[in-house]
């Protein structure tokens, strides 16, 4: 199951997931959250906490997290994982080299100290905007 809130002030999107995580909950939550968001600012943050209840992902799951990031690379100024999974923690640190933004891996206790940084830290900008 994922949680989503919103900071429309801060371009936050928040996602919290639980148990296991299923296509059913990208496609019915996460990416509805996103779409919304990206309406009202043409960039967002992104903050995606794995609490300690969380179980995994489904590969429909899994293969829907690859597809939101791809198809909104641009649409990102700032992304937060928090998770005390290693392998996903690993995964997110090796995948960051493909965003075109700040992304920081922090651990379900540091969860304060990643809202914080995913609000207030820079925004990568591109050459065009330059």
């Amino acid at each position: 199951m994922i949680e989503i809130t919103s900071d429309t002030a801060a371009h936050l999107v928040t996602a919290a997931g639980h148990g296991k995580i299923t296509g059913y909950d990208y496609d019915i939550v996460l990416i509805p959250a996103f779409e919304a968001a990206l309406k009202t600012h043409k960039k967002i943050r992104f903050l995606y906490q794995l609490g300690e209840d969380f179980h995994g992902f489904s590969a429909e799951a899994v293969w829907d997290d690859v597809k939101l990031g791809l198809g909104h690379l641009t649409a990102f100024e700032a992304v937060a994982v928090v998770t005390d999974v290693v392998w996903i923690a690993d995964s997110v640190k090796l995948l960051s080299f493909f965003m075109r933004c700040p992304v920081k891996v922090f651990s379900n206790a540091e969860l304060g100290a990643a809202r914080e940084w995913v609000v207030t830290t820079p925004a990568w900008r591109s050459l065009a905007e330059v």
